[in-house]
């Protein structure tokens, strides 16, 4: 299959684009920009956190991001790192609940042995169990660090008190019992490897000074061979909340004291208005240029800082505001103005002005970033993800020019109810 979409003014995503399947389902993306020489390769492979279904197993999405560094059969680690730095490259990975991403920027004659290179670990990756202990080892150290954070420990508890039954319940990082037990699961995340590490969930990015017939040619001699495989995880869905619920941690060390409220929400969407009203929604209530971010944070001066966050994900996940309290004896003042926002966003209808404020600034900022080829790379990763198409971001930009102030308050009717509502604060209890 080939796809061409041609530039247009009025997209938020300007570049020409092609889209190539390969006939094992491995898709590949090329975009020509005009930043000449470099070429960034984002490879974006389908498999986060969710995908960890099977009691016990939680933590190997991420795992895998250490792996994939530790050599093939034909590249050893050593050799591995030789190639990238004769070809400058700057290299690294990332992990999220729906997709793990590995990129490198690097010169555009390069390509052919970076692909040669990738290609070598998407389809032979190589590590014996000792190898996969001490990796499973760092990652329990990562997680003994990230628990010296109470935001981390605040995380990782409204994730399992929101969500009983769906993958979204634990971090990337996984359960603590599980990671604790990883170094006994070699022969498991052998069977990780050959089920997520397919053409089928993987698409090839590229985007810089490349053209697609060049970029698909050396796709097709690197990666042609690939095997498809038959797996497709039974991925739980998450039932519906019938009661609000709570959760309280005690910190032992001096922290500020910390409270988030969260509603469960709808999946990403490019043709739904729900997830994209709460997303314009998002930033009029809770935003920098909020009513309560500049009296809790700028006027009273009783929160540090105050944040939302409502992520694209493939299933339902979560509608966050979080707060940093400076006094604990602010802390039910400061949750009951999060509610009282909650509230005010869901019987009330913003001004239309407010709105194309806020319009305004999500697709310029968002079009502002891509100002380099790694840049416009990053910015399309996580979509691709979701829908292997950069024209997504197109849809999803029109469908934000759709929204009414009246669907603003129709999704937070729906979706801001007590009953889909968890809260979780934190607080210093010395022992």
């Amino acid at each position: 299959m080939l796809l061409y979409a041609q530039s247009a003014d009025v997209k938020l995503f300007p570049y020409d684009y092609r889209i190539d399947d390969l006939d094992n389902g491995l898709r590949l993306i090329t975009v020509p920009t005009e930043y000449p020489d470099l070429v960034a390769l984002y490879i974006v492979v389908q498999a986060g956190s969710r995908n960890e279904v099977e009691p016990g197993k939680s933590g190997f999405a991420h795992l895998f991001e250490h792996l994939m560094f530790r050599g093939s059969e034909n590249y050893s680690k050593e050799q591995r790192d030789a190639v990238l730095k004769l070809a400058g490259a700057e290299t690294n990975a990332s992990t999220s609940p729906d997709r793990t991403v590995y990129f490198e920027t690097f010169s555009k004659e390069d390509l052919d042995p970076v692909l040669k290179l990738e290609a070598d670990r998407f389809q032979r990756l190589k590590y014996d169990e000792s190898v996969f202990k001490t990796e499973s080892l760092a990652v329990l150290g990562e997680y003994n660090k990230d628990s010296s954070d109470p935001s981390s420990k605040l995380s990782e508890a409204i994730a399992a008190t929101a969500f009983q039954k769906h993958p979204y319940s634990h971090t990337t990082i996984g359960f603590l019992k599980d990671i604790q037990d990883m170094p006994n699961q070699y022969a498991y995340s052998l069977e990780f490897y050959r089920r997520f590490y397919r053409p089928e969930y993987v698409t090839i990015l590229l985007v810089g000074d490349v053209t697609p017939g060049h970029a698909l040619e050396l796709t097709k001699k690197h990666f042609g061979d690939w095997k498809r495989g038959n797996y497709k995880p039974d991925i739980p869905q998450e039932p519906v909340q019938t009661n609000p619920r709570m959760i309280s941690l005690d910190w032992p060390a001096p922290t500020l004291t910390n409270v988030v409220v969260a509603f469960h929400g709808p999946a990403y969407s490019d043709t739904d208005k729900d997830k994209a009203a709460l997303d314009m929604l998002a930033q009029l209530a809770f935003g920098p240029t909020s009513e309560l971010f500049n009296r809790l944070v700028r006027l009273e001066q009783k929160v540090n800082n105050l944040n939302s966050s409502f992520g694209n994900s493939l299933d339902p996940g979560l509608f966050q505001v979080s707060a940093q309290v400076k006094s604990p004896a602010d802390l039910e003042y400061v949750r009951q103005q999060i509610l009282d926002t909650f509230t005010r966003f869901t019987d009330e209808k913003m001004p239309q002005s407010k709105l194309e404020e806020t319009r305004s600034r999500r697709r310029y900022g968002l079009a502002l970033q891509m100002n380099s080829s790694a840049a416009i790379a990053g910015a399309l990763a996580p979509y691709i993800a979701l829908r292997r198409t950069p024209e997504t971001l197109n849809k999803l930009f029109s469908l934000y020019q759709q929204i009414t102030p009246e669907d603003l308050r129709a999704a937070a009717a729906k979706y801001f109810t007590e009953k889909n509502r968890t809260i979780a604060t934190l607080e210093y209890k010395p022992r």
